[in-house]
């Protein structure tokens, strides 16, 4: 993914709106009194893709003596951010609108697009937040921070529940059956999440809450598969505490009438 509005890599410089600084100057640039307050990601959320774009909202709120004239949030993964490459980069889809809140501070919210199609699953986990304002004094102030924080990039997961037989007689085994995937965003499909611990859960008909019964770890395909005695009708499901890298995920409960 690249920057195609507001910040761009252009004859190895990064330009903010009419601030142009050189690639290896931009990296925690700072002139004047511009300042960066905070910055928000996704709502502060972590952001979960699966196989289709998604749109997703950042902010950065500063100030400067002279008010806020335009502002960047971009993403990027790895060791290094390489302004002249822009490569592992999610950055703004439309240029940025910027809300005065007073005379010297502004909020300026930027949209992206995610495209799974556009990355690596290696790539999944904490991604760095580059942030950026200008000032509307001279046109030399600004603040640009190239990790002013972190955010978590995930593979979107699904998890499914079936028990059998049903109805089932009181005592006899019931086997409980799942299978945990992920996006593949190389693909764009879903794959199964293989050698991962699920808890197997049960609610008994007419209680409020589930009770953990064991943890099951999914094969290499991300199949799920347990026996446990029937003792009375209920609602079987898995549930995946989630990854670094994918996040939590609750199946649909299954219904077993015990007679």
């Amino acid at each position: 993914m690249r920057i195609r509005t507001t910040v761009a890599a252009v004859s190895g410089a990064v330009v903010l709106s009419g601030l142009a600084l050189p690639a290896a100057q931009a990296a925690d640039s700072h002139k004047g009194h511009t300042k960066i307050t905070k910055v928000v990601v996704n709502g502060g959320k972590d952001i979960v893709l699966g196989t289709a774009d998604k749109k997703i909202t950042m902010t950065v709120t500063g100030t400067d003596p002279k008010g806020i004239k335009d502002g960047f949030v971009a993403l990027w993964y790895g060791k290094k951010l390489d302004w002249s490459r822009l490569e592992g980069v999610l950055s703004p889809a439309k240029d940025p609108r910027c809300t005065k809140i007073d005379a010297k501070r502004a909020t300026c919210k930027i949209v992206t697009v995610a495209h799974p199609r556009g990355l690596k699953n290696s790539t999944a986990g904490t991604w760095n937040v580059a942030a950026g304002l200008l000032g509307k004094g001279r046109a030399e102030n600004h603040v640009i921070k190239e990790k002013y924080k972190t955010v978590r990039v995930q593979r979107a997961t699904k998890l499914t529940t079936n028990a059998s037989p049903e109805p089932v007689r009181k005592g006899e085994a019931v086997t409980v059956s799942g299978v945990l995937t992920r996006a593949d965003w190389e693909s764009r499909e879903y794959a199964g999440y293989g050698q991962q611990s699920v808890k197997l859960q049960f609610k008994k008909k007419g209680a409020s809450a589930y009770t953990t019964v064991k943890t099951v770890k999914s094969d290499a395909k991300g199949k799920l598969k347990t026996s446990v005695k029937a003792t009375a009708a209920g609602t079987f499901r898995y549930v995946f505490a989630g990854s670094a890298t994918s996040p939590a995920v609750v199946a649909a409960g299954d219904f077993v009438d015990v007679r």
